[in-house]
């Protein structure tokens, strides 16, 4: 498809929306790029913090502090990208809003980051415990919503 006929499609689907909707389009397109922003600035940070670390340690992966530092930033930039995702999603239409599972999804994918950085001799097992349950109910709920999706097809 050429530029010019994208244009003309675009302009029409801009053209069909109410205000609302041109609102909406206008504002997660603000959100994508100002999180577009971040993931390349936490790109870099990772980068150049791996980098480091091989510079001045060889990068030993078996030491823990090492490890949680990697993998927690390595595990933001995911988040940042599926919220991206998702907020880019609702931009292009393929879907109305910001569905619930992709929000269960990323708060999932947060506390498995948590899981990654926490360090467990400085953390009180009453923490770990309500933690583990976070995980186990939005694990729970997200099955659900994901079993409702394929017997309704919602």
């Amino acid at each position: 498809m050429s530029r010019q006929s994208e244009w003309k499609r675009f302009l029409e689907e801009w053209r069909s929306l109410s205000f609302y909707e041109k609102f909406e389009e206008v504002v997660s397109l603000i959100l994508t790029a100002i999180i577009a922003c971040l993931i390349i600035i936490a790109l870099f940070n990772l980068i150049r913090e791996t980098a480091l670390l091989i510079w001045k340690t060889g990068l030993d992966p078996l030491d823990h502090k090492v490890f949680q530092k990697i993998f927690g930033m390595i595990m933001t930039l995911l988040i940042a990208l599926e919220f991206k995702h998702s907020i880019l999603k609702v931009s292009l239409r393929k879907e109305g809003l910001v569905q619930v599972k992709t929000v269960i999804l990323i708060a999932l994918l947060a506390l498995a980051r948590k899981f990654i950085i926490l360090d467990f001799k400085e953390t009180s097992p009453a923490k770990i415990a309500a933690l583990s349950f976070a995980v186990l109910v939005l694990g729970g709920l997200y099955w659900l919503l994901r079993e409702q999706y394929l017997r309704y097809g919602e």
